[in-house]
């Protein structure tokens, strides 16, 4: 039976809910309630200023033209928001991403309203948070106005917390795709960078990736592992093959085990119906799949991206030449807990150049801010080869660095 909380979509005024000068908190990637952000843009000339707090945008509901109403917050410039931050209408606030709930609930991130997109009640009968429960969670506790949309063709997920509709304002239902990504375009390059990664990687390992060519190149080069782990902030296509075929079981885990975790599932129409009524992945919070006790995962390897990696080992993963283009995201929770788990390695997986060989991705010193600190990684990769930077002096690390280097750049990267 519908919730009398329900209104008709054309029906929505946002103005008898939001009030001027609120603070908005919008669910991100996946979890974007995409009719409630378009209605937002249409109707943000009735509502006066409003502030919102986006995270990896991938709808094109927001453009610069919309900074007329909106003042445009985030954790790091991802997806659509790039064009935000080009414009010079997105400010950026520095945070890790496992740290944001915390944020919100001693309201360093003030909360006034939250945007959520959820799924149709699953087999408990009760409304899922769909792919999605990172931080809106504790956006949803401390809201005074909560608005949810209920898209009918979103899957329902075991989930840590379910949302509590009598805490919600007022709910729309939807039946539209959800936000998807497609498989990334592997090339050679990303074979070469995932195999030196991969060698890392041994039977019991609870692995930790991220998304994009070189998670899902690393993916293909482990099919002959087996009882793997996987806890990460977020799952990706390649997890569906993982656990068909049997590499990732989670059954070693000392938590969550016979579960994959992740704060938000994001890919195609494999991995969400995969991903449907089954009590083998859970959607966690991020301040759990980035804890600080994520050292406790024995064996615990995790492989992260970078925009730069400097002669010392510090890893520059948001800025390039003063522009930001990325977040801090949860790569220091992720590399530190790999560090400090027993057997683990926390990787750095990178190709040795940009812009078709003209820039160096390995430099004498970082174009912008430190993301990761030199002491808490362990491992380079690049497509040349591995640097293992544990109990290199600085001395050390400059060879080992120089030697994954491209080699037109070695002279340079020497003096």
């Amino acid at each position: 039976m519908q919730h009398s909380k329900f209104v008709k979509q054309e029906d929505l005024d946002l103005s008898h809910l939001i009030r001027p000068g609120d603070n908005i908190i919008c669910g991100q990637a996946s979890g974007e309630p995409v009719t409630l952000t378009e209605k937002l843009v249409s109707q943000r000339s009735q509502l006066g200023p409003v502030n919102i707090f986006l995270g990896l945008s991938l709808s094109d509901s927001f453009n610069p033209e919309h900074a007329d109403q909106i003042n445009f917050d985030s954790f790091g410039p991802m997806g659509n928001s790039r064009a935000l931050m080009d414009s010079g209408v997105l400010n950026v606030t520095p945070v890790n991403y496992g740290q944001i709930t915390q944020y919100i609930n001693d309201e360093t991130l003030r909360c006034d309203v939250a945007l959520v997109l959820l799924s149709p009640p699953g087999p408990n009968g009760k409304y899922g948070f769909g792919l999605v429960n990172d931080y809106i969670r504790g956006a949803i506790n401390k809201a005074r106005v909560v608005i949810g949309e209920v898209n009918h063709q979103v899957p329902w997920m075991y989930s840590e917390g379910i949302p509590d509709i009598e805490k919600f304002t007022t709910l729309i239902e939807t039946s539209r795709p959800p936000l998807k990504v497609a498989a990334s375009r592997i090339t050679e390059i990303d074979k070469k960078i995932a195999a030196n990664a991969a060698r890392y990687i041994e039977d019991g390992s609870v692995l930790q990736i991220g998304m994009g060519s070189i998670p899902e190149a690393v993916a293909m080069g482990i099919r002959d592992r087996r009882h793997l782990g996987f806890h990460s902030g977020m799952a990706g296509n390649f997890l569906v093959d993982l656990m068909e075929t049997g590499v990732i079981t989670n059954n070693l885990k000392p938590f969550d085990k016979g579960i994959s975790s992740a704060a938000v599932f994001l890919g195609h129409n494999k991995l969400y119906d995969f991903v449907r009524w089954n009590k083998a992945v859970k959607l966690r919070p991020s301040w759990h799949t980035h804890s600080g006790d994520l050292y406790r995962l024995e064996r615990l390897v995790s492989i992260n991206s970078a925009l730069e990696v400097d002669l010392t080992g510090q890893v520059g993963a948001e800025c390039i030449f003063g522009k930001t283009i990325s977040a801090i995201g949860g790569q220091p929770d992720l590399v530190r807990a790999a560090h400090r788990s027993v057997g683990g390695h926390a990787i750095i997986a990178l190709p040795s150049v940009a812009r078709g060989g003209e820039i160096s991705r390995i430099v004498k010193s970082l174009s912008g801010p430190v993301t990761t600190p030199r002491s808490d990684v362990d491992v380079i990769v690049t497509e040349h080869g591995f640097a293992d930077l544990r109990g290199k002096n600085l001395v050390e690390r400059k060879k080992a660095l120089i030697d994954i280097a491209a080699p037109q750049f070695k002279e340079y990267l020497l003096g």
